[in-house]
């Protein structure tokens, strides 16, 4: 029997506490960029291994580090003096019975592919590319020989995951993604990748403060950046004045509706602009992202796994992205009490609120935490009520945990 408990948890909903604040660094940001990239190294990994062995390998793509480079900003189109750097770290396996991997050209293909597809103005080619990832430690890497299904954890380590989302939460994600979509870009090719958005929710006023780089060679002059920022401000005030629209109808379909908080928001962007002092003045970009010149970036920095940071929430502090899919728990127990969160509050009946924490410990199959607890925060009755059905949920998702390695090796659950 897998040692699962559930306890009712006395106390409020994120949603009704009087203060909660929210932030996501998106698509652009240097942090945003390492966490994708070393991720989807060890997607494009775990495919070679299965592909060429037949088994997913030892390897974690986790120490990954984006230098910030140098440009020259200009009205009109500025350019790169000095390009960023990218640096791979941790460990991989290179070659097992005889037959080698290329890790570092994989790795440096993989950021390109992933550049180019995501970021507009960055030119793949003229990054510096350094692949500093060693074979793996003895112990470590013998967990994959020991045969079984399901791998031993390498490592002791707790994750906390939690449902559902906050409706400021959901506002700070869906603000940023809406900013970096294809179709937002295309009526607003000015607005860079990247973009930060801070919520500040104070009982029902919810603040965002957005930063959001205007690319230099789409705005003439100081005049034209702070019209188009204008016109910007007035885009993202109508996005979420349509999401506050939406929450407040969709509370007043359901039961307890009389319990909401109707959302008012406002907004702040680019808020160290100061007129008058031309591109010192005004945030403009050349490239699209504050690594050409400003700010590197660093795997574990940016949003927790479910895509924000959540400063009202507990949170795990493992960095999920680049990790192997099948062994590390510092990425498995992680998205996957998320999962389980989610699970439990969508299929059990009275829930507001969930918390679900697994610990595991060193060596022992993944689907064997040493704990796997739910904190239940109750709608109406007792936790005591459902305890069997959220014990339920929890036995058959780590009983289909190989199911979801599976999936999280094929990059088809997102990290950040």
């Amino acid at each position: 029997m897998r040692n699962i408990v559930i306890e009712e948890l006395k106390a409020s909903e994120v949603y009704r506490q009087r203060v909660e604040v929210v932030e996501r660094k998106g698509l652009g940001h240097p942090d945003y960029i390492c966490d994708s990239i070393m991720e989807q190294v060890s997607v494009r990994l775990s495919a070679e291994y299965l592909k060429n062995f037949g088994a997913i390998l030892h390897h974690n793509i986790d120490k990954g580090l984006l230098v910030a480079g140098e440009v020259e900003g200009k009205f009109g189109g500025g350019k790169v003096i000095s390009p960023m750097r990218l640096i791979f770290g941790d460990r991989a396996t290179f070659e097992a019975g005889g037959v080698e991997i290329d890790v570092p050209g994989i790795a440096v293909d993989t950021a390109k592919q992933w550049l180019s597809g995501n970021l507009r103005f960055v030119d793949p080619e003229s990054l510096f590319y350094q692949v500093e990832l060693k074979k793996g430690s003895a112990e470590l890497t013998d967990i994959f020989s020991r045969g079984g299904e399901i791998l031993g954890a390498n490592d002791t380590s707790a994750a906390v995951g939690y449902a559902p989302l906050s409706p400021t939460e959901r506002l700070v994600l869906e603000c940023e993604r809406h900013l970096n979509s294809g179709k937002f870009k295309k009526e607003h090719p000015e607005s860079g990748e990247d973009i930060k958005v801070m919520g500040l929710r104070h009982d029902g006023d919810i603040h965002l403060t957005v930063a959001m780089p205007l690319m230099d060679r789409f705005v003439e002059s100081e005049s034209d950046y702070f019209k188009k920022k204008g016109e910007l401000q007035s885009r993202i005030e109508e996005f979420a004045a349509g999401f506050a629209e939406k929450e407040k109808a969709e509370a007043e379909a359901e039961a307890n509706a009389e319990t909401s908080i109707t959302l008012k928001p406002s907004i702040s962007l680019n808020t160290l602009d100061i007129p008058g002092r031309g591109l010192e003045g005004v945030y403009t970009t050349v490239t699209g992202t504050s690594a050409e010149d400003a700010d590197c970036g660093q795997v574990g920095r940016g949003n927790r796994v479910n895509g924000i940071i959540p400063l009202n929430r507990p949170v795990s502090s493992e960095a999920a992205a680049g990790k192997n899919p099948v062994s590390h728990i510092g990425k498995i127990y992680n998205l996957l009490s998320h999962r389980i969160a989610d699970r439990i509050y969508r299929q059990v009946p009275d829930i507001a609120e969930v918390y679900v924490w697994l610990l595991s410990e060193i060596g022992t199959p993944i689907d064997r935490p040493q704990i796997a607890t739910a904190q239940l925060i109750m709608k109406k009755g007792f936790a005591g009520d459902v305890e069997e059905e959220a014990a339920e949920v929890i036995e058959k998702e780590l009983e289909n945990i190989q199911a979801f390695c599976t999936e999280l090796a094929a990059g088809k659950i997102p990290i950040c």
